[in-house]
């Protein structure tokens, strides 16, 4: 639906923007601070216009449209506001509640947006968290060695006596390969909650977008344990997200 996809832009165009001022190498901690309170600002109509904030005040326009919370937007600013400083996290609990701001809140607008229940909330945070998971995966070589950020529980580097500069080597050796499997298998767990979704998702459109995401969550965790995501960027291949896609609306339709 045109009507629809044109307030998820604006959250999406709203969301990255702050994220880029978070991972960017050339701010400085405090001019990414400042920038990020000014969208914050921008989101709840505090700040005056300005180019930089152009996102955040369409989105605040959007929200405003449509009646559709503010908050899942400010809490995603809060996650990127945190990663400024926040470079190690201690334990899974600790990593699951960074996404429960910086991950989770992206489902919940768009079930709200669709006029769904929460009813699939506990499944579409798990999907949202698991996706978020395997991002950081994907870029924890990149993450570590441009911005010291590692989002790898150290408790699990320790069980596995890995350390963290090994995410800067060349390829993955043995105990960082556990590591990798041992977050892996965590993400298992949650995209089989996450699968609970589809069948819990009235509006068609979304339920189907969810199945797809469900089944490129699979593909993306399997890819993971048998390449290495230090040596390259393991991403799917155009077939594999095409096939997804297909395995994905069929599931949808299965399952309603």
């Amino acid at each position: 639906q045109p009507s629809i996809r044109k307030h998820i832009n604006a959250f999406y165009l709203c969301v990255r923007s702050a994220d880029d001022i978070a991972d960017s190498i050339e701010l400085e901690p405090r001019e990414k601070e400042c920038i990020l309170k000014k969208i914050d600002a921008a989101l709840t109509g505090d700040q005056k216009t300005d180019k930089r904030l152009q996102y955040a005040i369409q989105h605040r326009k959007n929200a405003e449209e449509t009646g559709v919370s503010i908050e899942y937007a400010r809490h995603l600013v809060q996650a990127f506001t945190m990663d400024i400083t926040k470079l190690r996290y201690r334990n899974w609990s600790e990593l699951i509640n960074y996404c429960r701001f910086s991950a989770a809140p992206v489902g919940r607008y768009l079930l709200e947006l669709h006029g769904c229940n929460t009813d699939s909330r506990n499944s579409t945070d798990a999907l949202c968290i698991a996706l978020q998971i395997l991002n950081h995966l994907q870029d924890a070589k990149v993450d570590y060695l441009s911005l010291n950020r590692v989002y790898i529980p150290e408790e699990i580097f320790k069980k596995h006596n890995a350390k963290i500069e090994d995410l800067g080597r060349n390829s993955t050796h043995k105990n960082l390969r556990e590591v990798l499997d041992s977050v892996l298998n965590r993400v298992d767990e949650l995209i089989l909650i996450a699968s609970n979704a589809p069948r819990e998702i009235a509006h068609l459109g979304l339920r189907l977008e969810t199945a797809i995401i469900i089944s490129i969550a699979k593909k993306l965790t399997i890819k993971l344990k048998h390449q290495d995501p230090i040596s390259e960027r393991v991403e799917l291949t155009k077939f594999q997200y095409f096939s997804c896609c297909v395995k994905g609306i069929i599931y949808g339709i299965l399952k309603r």
